[in-house]
């Protein structure tokens, strides 16, 4: 099976019929109908229907080595640089199409799992493992072009050092409770599954840091398993009107928590499991990082565009381009996306051969725009506000427009360079970016995208050799 359309996207979800709560309510019919999901699942569908348009097949899609038929170019494992290019220019062009507002767009997934099968071998004869499963479930993907969310993070119930769950009383955390000849049994819970729900499968996988190896494992298995629900946070949809709502109507990904209740987990579905060293290494052994480092970076350049985009758009309309404090602010955004560029494109250039053969971007240079993204998108949210002040605050509806108050609105809402309707436009975009719920929910995201940011910071700083730059200063104070 090619690449996938829109419509197969759509009819493929809408026929799981996952076992999915909103508000307490669980959704019934097509979920692709219900309010908190059809923006997302339509700009979804539309990020899939790119790979039908002829003039974009070479940048989005690739002839898969086993069948010769276009599989998502997302799916390439690259051997040469110049691959690289390749998956970055296929990410930019569905980042274009959401302006970098989709973190968990496909591609992100599908990175993720090919990276973890081009590191397969690093499973091979270790204590149950199976690397042959990893392996075939990344061809599947490929080869169906299937969607994913995923699952990383344990629930919070106390982030303690030295925490220990329970080992006899009710799971919270999800693990491994029974085998059987079919395969594993998983109770418990996992959080943050970005888009839960709304896609066909779910990869669930150890990242670190398991200290029982009942908790340790690595599997994926449809997202309409028997036992399996998604439970979601309160959706940011607040209306179907992009006027009102331009990205929440469109790109409201929404966030879950995943239960497993007695889910059985086929043994041919499973890569490893009771195996403390390999659930706490593989993660950092494999490809993993690098690869997702590079498709997350390359999505926040186009994100970061769009921001600039928007701050300058508030600018021309109110004409405040003479002010010295307005042209510091947005040059701050345009040294952080030159940077981010930069960085990127330094990651490609700077890759080499992994011991598999597959072409790395350079995951320091990764780990350093990791480390800016987190701290310049909070403060984009900051001058967004700064700049748009009180004109924030001062953003009707669009239902406003079209009432008996449509005179007094042209009057008192038109600016320099637009009429009143523009202008508000404008604003409410602004207002999204950086003061709705869904704009804020962007913020903590980013921030913590990759985890902790100053647990970044220090993996940054442990794994970045600086003895070079200490032996270069050792060498000046001992000249003559």
């Amino acid at each position: 099976m090619p690449a996938i359309n829109g419509h197969e996207y759509i009819d493929r979800i809408n026929h799981l019929q996952t076992y999915v709560w909103v508000d307490g309510d669980p959704v019934t019919g097509k979920i692709s109908e219900h309010p908190a999901f059809k923006g997302i699942m339509k700009s979804q569908a539309a990020l899939y229907d790119l790979q039908q348009d002829e003039s974009l097949k070479d940048i989005m899609t690739y002839l898969s080595p086993s069948t010769e038929q276009k599989v998502g170019m997302s799916y390439l494992q690259p051997k040469t640089k110049e691959d690289l290019v390749k998956r970055r220019k296929m990410i930019q062009q569905w980042a274009g199409l959401t302006n970098g507002m989709m973190g968990r767009s496909p591609d992100y997934m599908n990175t993720v799992v090919m990276a973890l099968a081009s590191s397969a071998n690093y499973l091979k004869e270790k204590e149950n493992c199976f690397p042959e499963h990893l392996l075939s479930f990344y061809e599947y993907a490929r080869e169906h072009d299937i969607s994913m969310t995923h699952t990383f993070v344990n629930p919070q119930v106390n982030r303690g050092q030295f925490y220990f769950e329970d080992l006899d009383a009710e799971p919270i955390a999800a693990k491994i409770v029974d085998k059987n000849d079919k395969g594993l049994i998983v109770k418990g819970a996992r959080l943050l599954a970005t888009q839960g729900g709304i896609t066909d499968e779910i990869v669930v996988f150890s990242a670190g840091g398991a200290q029982d190896k009942a908790n340790g494992f690595a599997f994926a298995i449809p997202s309409n398993t028997k036992g399996l629900k998604f439970i979601c946070r309160e959706s940011f949809v607040v209306g179907d009107s992009t006027f009102n709502y331009p990205l929440s109507s469109r790109y409201e990904e929404m966030d879950t928590i995943v239960v497993f209740d007695d889910v059985l987990v086929p043994w041919e579905r499973v890569f490893y499991y009771d195996n403390i060293q390999v659930s706490n290494t593989f993660a950092r052994a494999s490809s993993f990082l690098p690869f997702t480092l590079h498709q997350a970076a390359s999505r926040q350049v186009i994100k970061t565009e769009f921001v600039l985009g928007v701050a300058q758009s508030i600018i021309n309309t109110i004409n405040i381009s003479e002010y010295q404090h307005v042209q510091e602010k947005v040059s701050e955004i345009i040294v952080a996306l030159e940077t981010m560029k930069a960085l990127v494109i330094k990651s490609e250039a700077e890759a080499e051969l992994d011991e598999w053969g597959l072409m790395r971007p350079d995951q320091k240079t990764l780990q350093v725009a990791s480390n800016v993204f987190t701290k310049v998108y909070a403060r984009f949210g900051e001058i967004i506000q700064q700049l748009g002040a009180s004109g924030l605050m001062s953003i009707p509806t669009e239902r406003a427009f079209q009432s008996s108050l449509r005179r007094d609105l042209d009057q008192y809402l038109q600016s320099k360079s637009d009429d009143a309707e523009s202008r508000v436009k404008i604003f409410r975009l602004a207002w999204e970016v950086a003061m709705s719920a869904f704009g804020t929910r962007e913020i903590q995201y980013e921030r913590f995208f990759f985890g902790d940011p100053i647990r970044l910071s220090s993996q940054l700083y442990f794994s970045y050799d600086k003895e070079p730059y200490v032996k270069r200063v050792k060498a000046l104070l001992e000249m003559d």
